[in-house]
């Protein structure tokens, strides 16, 4: 699991439920890049994401709110994930 603390952005109007799901999205990439995440478990947390944020537009706000704090890449991690047939995703530094 993710060890550093982010402010983890959020939009207005998500139920608490929402904003579980958001979380652990960013967990899952936060994950990716500290200690590595399992392949379907990082595609499962970004397929229930995209549930709640369909929109290309909020969804690379988002990445860029959260890259800016925790310096990872959402979609440079789902990109990796989608290229690679391992069944563990490590980034690089």
């Amino acid at each position: 699991m993710a060890d550093k603390n982010f402010n983890y952005p959020f939009l207005e109007g998500w139920s608490t439920q929402d904003i579980i799901t958001v979380s652990a999205l960013y967990d899952a990439v936060a994950n990716a890049y500290e200690v590595g995440i399992d392949r379907a478990e990082l595609l499962a947390a970004y397929q229930a994401f995209k549930e709640i944020v369909p929109s290309k537009a909020e969804e690379k706000q988002l990445d860029r709110e959260f890259g800016k704090d925790s310096g990872y890449s959402i979609y440079a991690v789902i990109k990796a994930a989608r290229e690679q047939q391992t069944t563990r995703i490590r980034m690089k530094d």
